[in-house]
């Protein structure tokens, strides 16, 4: 607390005593230290309003980063829904075979599934050159043998082949030697599912097996399912093959002579 000076009798006369406080305040000692408390009521003040604008500024901030942490995360988390790394069952493989050999547009269809009769499963043994041939196209030992069904010139086959990681489980249907479907029954991977979609499946749609085993057709590639779309394409390669030799594509040719 500052008080006010003493100064000599005879400083302020006999009267100073009865002095009002506006009048002190002309003293140059009290002026100055009336203008120091002022500034330092007006800096106080200042600082205030930038605190409060600072405050301001920083929950913006705050709002804008949890916002784009929103944006950036939700798109994530939605497709790690679709593939979590788990098991994705896509398509059930009775499912599958029945909706491959009875269509709206099959002679015997039928609206009442408890009618429809699924053909027996068959099962294809590679031996010999169809072995080796198989071997070049999947990069890898066949298995000893594949399970396939087959009826009207038509072959349904279930394969398995590694991705990256994990194994694809696909459905292929041959019908006179072109493929008519292809699906992803069964994905394990964590990345690739985009593979499922009618967009890039439609892309075998009626391909064939060229002399030098190759697709008639090339099929586009998916950025960041590399390995997957390599797995379907030598998937696909192998069904039209051994479909060369079952006795549906021999039939064909019986009845085509």
């Amino acid at each position: 607390m500052c008080s006010l000076p003493r100064h000599a009798e005879g400083s302020f006369g006999p009267k100073s005593a009865t002095l009002e406080w506006p009048i002190l305040l002309g003293h140059p000692v009290l002026a100055s230290w009336a203008n120091t408390q002022r500034s330092r009521q007006a800096l106080a003040a200042n600082l205030a309003v930038q605190f409060r604008q600072k405050s301001g500024t920083m929950a913006v901030m705050r709002m804008r980063m949890i916002i784009g942490f929103i944006i950036t995360c939700l798109p994530i988390a939605l497709y790690a829904g679709e593939a979590p790394g788990g098991d994705q069952v896509y398509l059930d493989l009775e499912e599958f075979i029945e909706s491959s050999f009875y269509t709206p547009d099959t002679p015997s269809y039928s609206s009442d599934t408890s009618e429809r009769a699924i053909p027996q499963p068959a099962t294809f043994w590679p031996k010999g050159e169809i072995r080796t041939q198989l071997k070049n196209i999947l990069g890898h030992a066949p298995s000893l043998r594949f399970r396939y069904w087959g009826a009207h010139g038509k072959t349904v086959w279930v394969m398995d082949e590694i991705g990256k990681d994990r194994p694809i489980t696909a459905g292929i249907v041959i019908d006179q030697g072109a493929i008519a479907n292809i699906e992803v029954l069964v994905f394990r991977e964590s990345r690739g599912w985009e593979i499922k979609h009618d967009f890039f499946t439609r892309q075998f749609d009626n391909l064939r097996l060229s002399k030098r085993h190759r697709l008639s057709a090339s099929v586009d590639n998916i950025i960041g399912a590399t390995h997957s779309v390599n797995a379907m394409t030598r998937m696909a390669r192998a069904a039209l093959l051994m479909h060369e030799n079952t006795d549906q594509a021999t039939s064909i040719v019986a009845a085509a002579r």
